[in-house]
């Protein structure tokens, strides 16, 4: 698997600021976390795109501005606001294509939401099409006070959908949940594609890896063992490290435990 930190790590700062700081400290895989709509313009891609070559720096992933909006704009019972959202998509999946990323991170609708499970899934197949005709791959991610961030929820979405299921699973958003990650990625196994990384403990539970109680070396190896090929990227708040080399350090103590990792399954 690839390692990488999320640009959302830093906001508020601008987020082409963002990407160009983890160029600047080497930081080679990165998600791009948009944050207002007129990014989302070919010239300011443009621009993240020349950050990107200059520094090296391959971008995995791409997470949408509309989030909080995805419930009202995609999964309502209104299908000219659906088709709304939809075109909203299709330009994410075009920026995929422009940056070379491959996935597009999905918040998806709030548990008050007047469509049925199955209507649920079927319309995030609907969303999924669309993505991936213009470039992107559609992820669900458990987040929680979302429907996705219940783990019943997503084990029947991936028993409806099969192998076109396909998740992001985020370490914070299952300690939200009140679920184990390692339960998490047992239960979807193939199905996670990428990994949102973070640490906690019995106070917080949104840490840079290394400054909480999460056993990342037992973590990493299980979806190692799952043949998981994805990227795990550092996604944590501004407020949950002081200074940005404290992150960075994070993200250096996370290679080594990978590279532990990968002496283990060498021997076995």
């Amino acid at each position: 698997m690839n390692l990488g930190i999320s640009t959302s790590c830093f906001y508020p700062l601008l987020t082409e600021k963002s990407l160009e700081l983890l160029g600047k400290n080497g930081i080679k895989t990165t998600e791009v976390f948009f944050n207002a709509t007129s990014e989302l313009s070919k010239d300011f891609v443009k621009e993240l795109k020349k950050i990107k070559d200059y520094y090296g720096m391959s971008i995995n992933s791409v997470h949408p501005t509309m989030s909080l909006a995805e419930s009202f704009m995609l999964f309502s019972a209104y299908d000219r606001r659906k088709e709304e959202g939809l075109e909203d998509f299709k330009r994410y999946g075009e920026i995929c294509s422009e940056l070379g990323a491959k996935y597009i991170i999905l918040h998806g609708g709030k548990p008050n939401g007047v469509l049925s499970d199955t209507e649920y899934f079927e319309r995030f197949a609907e969303i999924s099409a669309v993505s991936k005709q213009t470039g992107g791959i559609l992820l669900q991610e458990n987040v929680a006070k979302f429907r996705a961030g219940d783990i019943d929820f997503l084990k029947k979405m991936s028993e409806y959908l099969g192998s076109d299921a396909a998740f992001c699973l985020d370490v914070k958003q299952c300690i939200r949940g009140g679920y184990s990650p390692f339960d998490a990625l047992s239960l979807l196994k193939n199905g996670v594609k990428h990994l949102h990384l973070s640490d906690h403990n019995n106070t917080k539970d949104c840490l840079p890896p290394s400054k909480g109680n999460f056993d990342f070396y037992e973590f990493l190896l299980s979806a190692e063992r799952f043949n998981f090929t994805g990227t795990s990227v550092i996604e944590v708040y501004r407020d949950s490290f002081e200074t940005e080399k404290d992150l960075f350090n994070s993200f250096y103590w996370l290679e080594n435990v990978y590279c532990k990792i990968l002496k283990t399954l060498e021997k076995s």
